[in-house]
């Protein structure tokens, strides 16, 4: 069995890799055809792993399928495949074809943000905007109080942030790092368990967004003063701001023509999903020049969009491709980044642990407590925070960011991404255990997870 295995992956990676197993091309050497010969491979072995380790995840511990998905782009990395066939790993995803996936996975998740913002309800946001401003405000103060209390003792550990980073800087980016919620993960959880329409899907959402763009400013922030220079933080928050503004005063007019062209033929058009697809690109484009994300861009657009029979059909049209193509990339990618075994000494794990203990009070119990003051009842605050907890992919995305400018080194990296890890697969049982249940028992939730016509 040894033999074949040893056999296939030498044969796959003479295949893939244009000078054996052993020699990396440079990517100068890649021809266009190259490419596409590996990026449709990559697609077929994200998809089949994506839903296999996803169904393992559903049927045997009781995870969403997004999970499965976030830990399947891990196994596909050096954490496992890489270490286990470093040769089979390189040929399937070697480094050169990075760039091409990371553009798909950006398609895949700002595209999938896009279809979320298009199901929130502005009413029920606005019977709880009184609660999603609190939980977003302690979601937020309370991580950056916790990092300034711990992140002086960070910097008296050797090799955990650059040796240029001053004690504000290093405090802000922790403070970011713990202060975000895994949004698209928090979205496919909120999907899967049937509380898109619910109140509590709807406040979680809001706060959620709130919290990951305030992250990302924060991060702007530290950019700019690391060396990004002023215009970095000061185009990022004014930009969002300027654009969000417009959407708010303009978007429902602006877009209302789309949604009445719908209902006036019964069904969308090719046209019509044309002009919708390129608004929805624009809207990436602007929330990623300004150095926010894309994924905010598609979010905000989705909210302004007409309802009714326009959202079902775009739905429709839309979501099976990018729920089961195109945001497996987003997943794989990030999981491309991520290694497992840089904490690998007993005191290196202590302080791993240590974050991780920070990260879930800050995040899982300032935002309970905030639910609490603003009357939701215990459950229902339970579990906001235990979704709000959850950091997923975003963490990843953000700390490669912090990795790449020279923030932080290699073994703080680490922590927060198994921080990452961990918060984000505790979500969906500690969600079912503090409020699924409950709400089943009491008819808020049917059997299958959907929302009651009552709730």
């Amino acid at each position: 069995m040894s033999a074949a295995l040893e056999s296939f992956r030498t044969t796959l990676a003479h295949l893939l890799l244009p000078h054996g197993p052993a020699v990396a091309a440079t990517a100068s050497s890649y021809a266009p055809g190259d490419y596409s010969i590996h990026f449709f491979l990559q697609l077929a072995i994200i998809i089949l792993a994506c839903r296999v380790v996803g169904w393992i995840g559903e049927r045997f511990l009781g995870q969403p399928q997004v999970v499965g998905e976030m830990i399947a782009g891990v196994l596909l990395g050096p954490s496992l495949l890489g270490l286990i066939w470093p040769d089979l790993q390189l040929a399937i995803f070697p480094k050169e074809t990075k760039n091409v996936l990371y553009a798909g996975s950006q398609l895949g998740v700002a595209l999938y943000m896009f279809l979320v913002g298009l199901t929130l309800r502005l009413d029920h946001f606005e019977s709880k905007a009184r609660s999603a401003a609190a939980v977003s405000a302690s979601g937020v103060i309370a991580p950056f109080l916790i990092a300034a209390a711990f992140t002086p003792f960070l910097l008296d550990v050797p090799g955990l942030f650059a040796p240029t980073v001053s004690t504000a800087n290093a405090t802000l980016f922790m403070g970011a790092c713990i202060a975000l919620t895994a949004f698209p993960m928090l979205a496919r959880i909120i999907n899967e368990r049937g509380l898109a329409d619910s109140p509590l899907g709807t406040l979680s959402l809001s706060a959620g967004a709130f919290d990951d763009a305030a992250s990302w400013c924060v991060l702007a922030i530290v950019l700019a003063t690391f060396g990004g220079g002023p215009g970095v933080a000061i185009l990022a928050i004014g930009g969002a701001v300027l654009y969000s503004g417009f959407l708010l005063i303009f978007g429902r007019r602006i877009l209302a023509p789309l949604g009445r062209a719908v209902e006036a033929e019964g069904s969308m058009s090719m046209g019509v999903l044309a002009i919708t697809l390129m608004a929805f690109c624009l809207s990436a484009f602007i929330m990623d020049s300004i150095g926010i994300h894309g994924i905010f861009g598609g979010f905000i657009l989705g909210v302004f969009m007409p309802r009714g029979l326009f959202a079902q059909e775009l739905k429709a049209k839309v979501e099976p491709v990018a729920v089961v193509l195109l945001l497996p990339m987003f997943f794989t990618y990030s999981g491309l980044n991520t290694r497992l075994d840089m904490v690998n000494s007993p005191s290196l794990l202590l302080i791993a642990l240590g974050i991780l203990a920070a990260s879930i009070a800050a995040k899982f119990g300032a935002c309970y407590i905030a639910a609490r003051l603003c009357g939701e009842d215990k459950p229902t605050a339970l579990g906001i925070g235990a979704l709000m907890n959850s950091r997923g992919l975003m963490e990843l995305i953000i700390i490669n960011i912090g990795l790449q400018k020279g923030i932080i080194g290699p073994t703080l990296f680490s922590m927060l991404v198994l921080m990452a890890i961990v918060t984000t697969m505790m979500a969906s049982p500690l969600f079912e255990l503090v409020y699924g249940r409950k709400a089943r028992q009491t008819g808020v939730l049917d059997s299958m997870g959907a929302v009651s016509p009552q709730a």
